[in-house]
């Protein structure tokens, strides 16, 4: 099957899914990957192949994030369990103040996502947005939608992220980065703005699990965890797990794209990859664990973090499956030999061919790079062939890439149960909030189109 009844099929498939999960409350694991196997029999994948699919997709995003889930919810285990987390809470509302935690985590959100993919900022960065709604009371939803508001965004805009570097690159504009990244910072304002509203909205609205107290439930204050604990770790201790990975991260990138070479490059290239970043970070968690004198509690610790982060794994990589069944079919492909029609819109194309591709395949990176890719033979027709314009474009391929993430993306995963939500929920705060981010940052983009 090809061309338009196969965006039929597909649109049917994700309406199924939804409503699967949603009314019927079949596990999102089953259904998924119902879906995909479904979806791979009527797009005319051949049945030899479906197996080798389904394989690849699902150990793929094995390979790709599993590890980094697990590390990640462990170092924030430990974090938790020293009272670390509690410490760090502490140092952000020194910092911005009781009243602005959505902001706060969103803004660090938004920093630690440039050298570092959003899935791993989000794991990493938890133990923090967990200790700060205990701290401040702020609804545990606003928070969550908060950080992947602030993460999302320059995952999309600001080199060294991988898709704003390869779309530069591909447009030629790859040796002005610095421009690039300066049109990040200027798109990056709306959504951020856009973002915050939509978080504090939301969090009115919707509840997740560690909201929902019983009536027989006995809520600690925020004092009364930190007698718990004692003396608090010093902040230096409580930042070494956290910080450590995201500079390692952030050397591998910045090596990268500065054409280091030799035993520099290799040491920054394997210290930045996100599995070796965090399991730096995990050791000095464990060095913090020892310290604290709490080593006994380390076997528990891990045991209880891997039944946690099991779910999520599985559930992840099952929009792993669907993604790799759509990118085996000819959907990319009607979509790319069909993008004519959207040229007449001009830098509002951009935007919409990302935007389709992106809630087509779940991936932000694969629909940068693959609008690039289709824009790049055509931006002297569309007259947006100078620098600043190039630019420009970039940052509209950008905001599209966010509109909008759903089931067949592993961020949607991440964010749905780290911040203890159920699909549904996801769909009404991280779905919504994509699409909030995408209109409002192609509404900058606009406005900064008329100006070039």
């Amino acid at each position: 099957m090809t061309g338009l009844p196969l965006i039929i099929v597909f649109v049917l498939a994700v309406v199924v899914m939804i409503v699967a999960i949603s009314k019927f409350k079949v596990h999102p694991f089953l259904s998924i990957m119902g879906v995909s196997l479904i979806l791979a029999l009527v797009a005319g994948i051949p049945l030899v192949d479906i197996a080798d699919v389904i394989g690849a997709g699902f150990s793929g995003t094995f390979s790709s994030i599993g590890i980094v889930i697990i590390l990640g919810a462990l170092i924030g285990s430990i974090l938790e369990q020293t009272g670390a987390a509690l410490k760090l809470a502490d140092m952000v509302v020194k910092l911005v103040g009781q009243k602005n935690p959505e902001l706060a985590i969103e803004l660090m959100g938004w920093v630690v996502s440039i050298p570092v993919f959003c899935d791993s900022g989000f794991v990493i960065l938890d133990p923090i947005r967990k200790a700060l709604v205990k701290k401040t009371g702020t609804s545990s939803v606003a928070m969550t939608v908060a950080l992947s508001a602030g993460l999302y965004i320059s995952h999309v805009f600001i080199p060294p992220t991988p898709g704003p570097i390869a779309a530069a690159n591909t447009l030629g504009i790859g040796n002005n980065l610095l421009l690039v990244m300066g049109l990040g910072l200027a798109a990056s304002i709306l959504p951020l703005i856009g973002g915050l509203i939509f978080a504090k909205f939301i969090g009115k609205k919707v509840k997740s699990a560690d909201e929902l107290v019983s009536a027989d439930e006995v809520v600690k204050t925020y004092e009364q965890l930190v007698a718990e604990y004692g003396k608090l770790p010093g902040g230096l201790n409580a930042l070494a797990p956290i910080v450590l990975p995201i500079i390692l991260m952030a050397m591998g990138s910045i090596s990268s794209m500065a054409g280091f070479t030799g035993i520099l490059s290799d040491l920054c290239t394997f210290f930045g990859k996100p599995v070796i970043a965090l399991s730096v970070g995990t050791i000095f968690a464990i060095i913090q664990l020892a310290t604290a004198k709490k080593m006994d509690n380390f076997y528990t610790i891990t045991n209880d973090t891997l039944k946690v982060t099991g779910p999520i794994l599985f559930v992840t990589a099952a929009g792993g499956v669907l993604g790799k069944v759509i990118a085996n079919t000819d959907m990319v492909n009607y979509i790319t030999s069909n993008a004519g029609i959207l040229e007449s819109v001009g830098i509002l194309f951009p935007f919409l061919l990302a935007a389709i591709l992106k809630s087509a395949q779940g991936s932000s990176t694969v629909a940068i790079t693959t609008t690039a890719g289709i824009l790049a033979p055509l931006m002297g027709a569309m007259g947006l062939d100078t620098p600043a314009l190039s630019a420009l474009t970039v940052m509209a391929i950008g905001a599209g890439a966010m509109t909008v993430s759903h089931a067949n993306d592993s961020f949607f995963w991440v964010v749905t149960n780290f911040g203890e939500m159920t699909p549904d929920q996801g769909y009404k705060t991280q779905t919504l909030l994509t699409l909030v981010l995408g209109v409002s940052a192609m509404v900058g983009i606009l406005i900064m189109s008329f100006i070039f």
